[in-house]
């Protein structure tokens, strides 16, 4: 898939310019501070409109919702049935043209929150309000979503309950659910809810009610929340919506949902029977593929004002969810669901500001070295961060968001470990807790088309040989992968585009190049939607029983470059098409050598640069010159050629690298 296919249509009449999933939904983690607060999340409430919907994790609170049609101190609950409450300035007080601000009412300090703004735009989400006439027959409430909804919300704003109706149910224009409950679908034939029989019912310009008190009590003042289902208005194919709302039956353990896209915000609610409303994001923990960190799914229920719970019910991947266990609320065999999901992030990493948008480099003394812990602030969103606890000699740590706190080192064969020097339960943040640390080095990673994704597998090993597809949403041909087995002491397994697809070498060691295992990549080149894997024991990444992670790298014009170079053993500029730079340069050798590495934090400058090894836990080298800063990329230094066999640039030596600017 192309980035150019992944851009949604600019709606008519708009400022121009394409949208991105990134532009009309967020989700945000923050803790209280006991004082006025603001989000800046790049979500434009106050000029196109929207809804904040939060809820604080760690306590037992209510679920609070503002939005703009309705006004800043104007707050409802998806909890109860309570009427609109007014919170002036206290709790949300202002919606901004790219987040909110809040007051201490919210920002309550030891308060954990999570926010989840959606933006009005065509073909994603509108909100309607309307006086109710209590008179008999149909009414059409219009709408400005541009599409048929794929599920509406209903609430008066006085005392009431909040209806749902939903594309999939059975009686489009009889049943419903109550989001503050967890009856099953309400509702008969013939009963009428939303328009008796002759009704327009559910269009793409509006959506019919009837004269029932509930949605309808004259002079009451009610407020619709309506979600899109695959609109067109998005995209050219249906499998490049943002939005999904659909329905499955459980199938027990293993139960599976496609939609073409990984979801980074789901809900899910049994029809067929009494059950909660469940939410999950990508940004508290879904945790994918592994069996270590069973319970570290974190979830709230949108109908309780009951604190975040953690358990192993869902997992996301790279073209939609699934459910690991036979939990009677999400995938009991037989009984029906509904849902609704939303694309994870995928604006393309050319049409980021800055390259800091993507790559965040952290270098510090941490103020607190209990085991509290320091919280550190990032310049992008974490989905992959490779920290050493110190530069004074120690492995590099990595993890990312799909393995829920689990974290392993670069340069071990280990399975992955529950205890991980940082957590990434923060949006543009990390919390660091390392014990006497005096020098934490961090590189923070956001996932992006084309430059830089993340995918979580399981190993199904079969017979004969044959190349297994495992889909990413990196949507250009991956240049390297970084494979490791999360639940086995298994090497790092390393591809790069100029060692081709029968070759591997190892992250933890300084091996040459591999042919032991030539069906490792399925001897079948990546493409823009799969990399591929071998089916036999004839390959280190797919070994049945295990769980595997794979993080995968591609060249961005002017903002990253996976390539390769051949030494002259005197000065040598590489030149990646980068205009300031490079700010982070990896370096091995096609043969015998380790990984070498340098960041501008630390020092790329002309004189001496220190750099470490991912393959060692080895202290920083501070003594040598062997990079140099070029605007184009880097140079290697005359000083990087010598005669051991290890140096960055001998005369004819082959060295594959990989640069940020």
């Amino acid at each position: 898939m192309s980035n150019s296919a992944l851009k949604l249509l600019a709606a008519s009449g708009s400022t121009g310019g394409p949208l991105y999933v990134d532009d009309v939904f967020s989700t945000d983690l923050f803790s209280g501070t006991g004082s006025n607060q603001t989000i800046t999340n790049g979500v434009d409430l106050s000029g196109e409109g929207g809804l904040v919907w939060g809820k604080c994790r760690n306590n037992v609170n209510w679920h609070y919702l503002f939005d703009t049609e309705r006004g800043v101190g104007n707050v409802m609950y998806s909890n109860a049935t309570d009427a609109q409450g007014s919170t002036g300035t206290s709790w949300l007080y202002a919606f901004n043209n790219n987040g909110f601000s809040m007051g201490p009412g919210i920002s309550v300090s030891g308060q954990n929150h999570v926010s989840w703004s959606f933006r009005k735009a065509p073909g994603f989400f509108d909100i309607v309000t309307y006086t109710g006439t209590g008179t008999a027959g149909n009414r059409t409430i219009p709408h400005n979503l541009g599409s048929v909804p794929g599920m509406i919300v209903v609430k008066d704003t006085a005392s009431g309950a909040w209806y749902v109706w939903h594309r999939s149910y059975t009686y489009p224009l009889d049943n419903y659910q109550i989001l503050n409950g967890t009856n099953d679908v309400l509702g008969n034939q013939g009963d009428g809810f939303w328009g008796s029989s002759g009704a327009s019912g559910v269009t793409s310009t509006g959506f019919s009610i009837s004269g029932n008190g509930s949605i309808n009590t004259v002079n009451n003042t009610f407020v619709a929340y309506l979600f899109a289902h695959d609109a067109q208005d998005f995209g050219t194919d249906s499998d490049e919506s943002i939005i999904k709302c659909g329905s499955y039956t459980g199938a027990g353990n293993g139960t599976s949902v496609t939609l073409g896209f990984e979801p980074q915000w789901l809900m899910v609610k049994k029809s067929s029977g009494s059950a909660s409303w469940y939410l999950w994001d990508n940004m508290r923990g879904v945790v994918t593929g592994t069996s270590t960190t069973n319970g570290n799914d974190k979830h709230l229920l949108a109908n309780t004002s009951s604190q975040e719970a953690s358990q192993d019910l869902v997992q996301f991947n790279s073209t939609g969810f699934s459910f690991p266990t036979a939990d009677g609320d999400t995938a009991q065999s037989g009984q029906t669901y509904i849902y609704m999901a939303i694309r994870r992030p995928f604006k393309p990493a050319e049409e980021f500001a800055a390259t800091t948008d993507l790559l965040g480099i952290i270098y510090s003394i941490p103020s607190n070295s209990s085991s509290n812990g320091t919280v550190i602030s990032t310049s992008n969103q974490i989905d992959m961060m490779m920290g050493v606890p110190s530069v004074s000699g120690s492995s590099s740590y990595i993890s990312s968001r799909l393995q829920g706190g689990t974290a392993m080192r670069a340069s071990e064969s280990n399975a992955e470990f529950s205890s991980p020097q940082f957590y990434l339960d923060y949006t543009k943040a990390f919390k660091q807790v390392i014990s006497n640390s005096t020098d934490f080095l961090g590189y923070t990673f956001t996932r992006a088309p084309g430059f830089f994704d993340v995918v979580a597998y399981s190993g199904l090993e079969t017979s004969p040989a044959a190349a297994r597809a495992i889909p990413h949403n990196l949507a250009v041909t991956p240049e390297m992968i970084w494979v490791k087995c999360r639940s086995g002491s298994v090497n790092w397994i390393v591809y790069h585009k100029d060692l081709g697809t029968t070759k591997y070498i190892n992250l933890n060691e300084n091996n040459s190049p591999n042919t032991s295992y030539p069906w490792n990549w399925g001897k079948q080149s990546p493409d823009a939607n799969n990399f591929y894997i071998g089916t036999t024991s004839a390959s280190k990444v797919n070994n049945s029983g295990n769980t595997y992670i794979a993080y995968i790298f591609a060249t961005v014009a002017g903002i990253s470059k996976v390539g390769s170079y051949t030494g002259t053993g005197t000065t040598l500029n590489v030149d990646c098409g980068f205009s300031a730079g490079a700010r982070l340069v990896l370096i091995k050798r096609d043969g015998y050598g380790d990984w070498y590495y340098w960041d501008s934090v630390r020092g790329i400058v002309a004189g001496n640069d220190p750099y470490l090894l991912l393959n060692t836990n080895a202290a920083e080298v501070t003594n040598t010159d062997y990079v140099d800063p070029l605007s184009s990329g880097f140079t290697l230094t005359s000083s990087a050629g010598g005669l051991a066999s290890e140096a960055l640039n001998v005369n004819g030596g082959t060295y594959l690298f990989y640069a940020i600017a």
